[in-house]
Order: C-alpha cells, then structure tokens, then sequence
C-alpha cells in the first residue's frame, strides 16, 4: 500500500483541473500544465480532489501509483505557488547579472559564462552574490538551477562557488608544515 499514493491531491482555490482518460490538466493563476500518466494506474475527479489508484497488484502499478500521485501533486503546486530555488555566489570577485534573457557570470575564468536562460524559467539577481530560480515546471527549475551551479561548483577547501543556499559544504583543512 502506497503511503503517498493513497492521499487524494486538493486542489486550493483558483486551481482548476480536468482529467481526460490519463491526462490530468491543471490550469492556475500561474499558468497550465499537463501530464500524461501511464496504463498502470487510474486518475478521477472526487469533487474538489485528485485521486490515483493503482490498476493492479504488480510491481510496476505498485510503482507508478506514488510516482504518479507525487506528479499530479507538483503539477497542481506548480500552478498555485510556484516553484523555486536559491543559489549563492561565493569567491573574490565571482557575481552575476541579468541582461535580458542572459545570465552573465564572472567566475575566475579568463572569460565571462553567458548562460541562456531557458523559455518556462525566470532567473533574477536580488544582488551580485545571489540567484534566483523560478518557475511553474519543477523538474525545469531543478535542473536550469543544476547548470548554472555546474559552472563552477563549490570546492571544499575555501567554499568558493555556486552553492545552493540551503546547501552545507564540507571543509576540509589544508596542508599543514
């Protein structure tokens, strides 16, 4: 029995959503999104709620009842509130700034990092040292934020680079005489 797949998703005020077969579409305040669940399992309207039941016992159905749950859930906060996610800039002379839709980075290289911003995701910069995510696609969020992170991930010695702000770094201690 699944634990997150036996808990109805409800939907909050100003959230619409309809189910067509296995398609779920939500549509919110922040914009509209789909998704396409697989044959394994079941998606229906119970009035205000979203429920997923699972079309048989074996292994895979067991697995796309939570899976699908958990999607129908992101879709609807994605709608509502909106995801996203903060990153910190750390490093003499490291920053960034927006001009238009390029994320300009200056992170110790020769050059500057020019990073696109993809369609469906804003990127803010509150100040130098700060970066913003935003967006209503969970999964594009998590990973624009992943890439701009790549370009110079934190390095355990001094912490320079672009950590995520919750983000712990382990130090470790330098050679010693």
């Amino acid at each position: 029995m699944s634990r997150i797949g036996k808990r109805p998703v409800e939907l909050p005020k100003g959230v619409t959503a309809s189910v067509s077969g296995q398609t779920v579409e939500v549509k919110g305040p922040k914009g509209t999104r789909s998704f396409s669940a697989t044959d394994d399992v079941t998606i229906a309207m119970d009035g205000d709620a979203i429920t997923v039941t699972p079309r048989g016992t074996s292994k895979r159905a067991r697995q796309q009842w939570g899976m699908s749950r958990s999607m129908v859930a992101n879709l609807v906060e994605g709608v509502s509130t909106g995801f996203r996610k903060e990153l910190e800039i750390n490093g003499v002379g490291y920053r960034a700034n927006m001009q238009g839709n390029v994320l300009k980075l200056s992170l110790g290289y020769s050059h500057e990092v020019n990073f696109d911003v993809p369609q469906g995701v804003t990127v803010t910069t509150p100040k130098q040292t700060e970066i913003v995510v935003e967006g209503i696609d969970q999964q594009l969020v998590g990973q624009v934020a992943a890439n701009i992170r790549e370009w110079r991930a934190p390095e355990p010695y001094k912490g320079k680079g672009i950590k995520y702000k919750d983000e712990y770094i382990f130090r470790k201690e330098g050679k010693k005489k």
